[in-house]
């Protein structure tokens, strides 16, 4: 089953300590690549209602469809499915459900008819990935509803020493501990205070 466990930490940022970490790791508009997340929901949200996400991704040509499930434990356990350009579009214009095979099954098992999601809207993100200390350092500029956030995420396998390093990173670069929330959240967030 393509499942795997995602240890993370985020931290939100403001636009100058966004910059300044781009220059001092040395990165550019080269080393960032766009990609496009669309959210969904049932209508009572009931994937929300279980800690849970539901995302389609288009990163270049590859589409993918994940849900995000809390993991027992720590951390967040993810299915993904691998799907067509074609199987998105139909997806997104409403005329087809998602046809995605080992998240249909997770979808069932959390008793949600795949066919009762309905498309909550789109995110936006240039971001920039590189390997530090035992994990990935994730520098991401995110677009949605009239905002922009800038956010540092640090993806591990250890959880104590990640946290460690990370915090240590934030601290030498005189960054403020501001925990993020996932971006489904804070998309939701300003898509209702948008709404009014």
């Amino acid at each position: 089953m393509p499942q795997h466990l995602e240890i993370e930490f985020k931290n939100m940022l403001t636009k100058d300590e966004f910059n300044r970490l781009l220059t001092s790791f040395k990165l550019t508009e080269v080393n960032f690549h766009e990609q496009t997340n669309h959210y969904f929901d049932t209508a009572d949200f009931a994937l929300k209602n279980v800690g849970s996400g539901l995302r389609i991704r288009e990163v270049q040509n590859r589409f993918e469809c994940t849900l995000k499930e809390p993991a027992v434990g720590i951390g967040l356990t993810e299915t993904t499915d691998l799907l067509s350009k074609d199987v998105v579009q139909s997806i997104l214009t409403g005329s087809s459900v998602l046809h995605a095979v080992e998240v249909e099954k997770r979808l069932h098992a959390l008793k949600i008819d795949p066919q009762d999601l309905q498309i909550l809207g789109t995110l936006f993100t240039k971001r920039a990935e590189i390997e530090y200390e035992g994990g990935l350092l994730v520098f991401d500029h995110s677009h949605y509803a009239d905002t922009n956030d800038y956010e540092l995420e640090y993806e591990v396998t250890d959880e104590a020493t990640g946290k460690v390093i990370f915090e240590k990173l934030l601290k030498h670069h005189l960054i403020p501990i501001r925990p993020a929330d996932k971006k489904i959240a804070r998309f939701m967030s300003a898509v209702n205070k948008k709404r009014g």
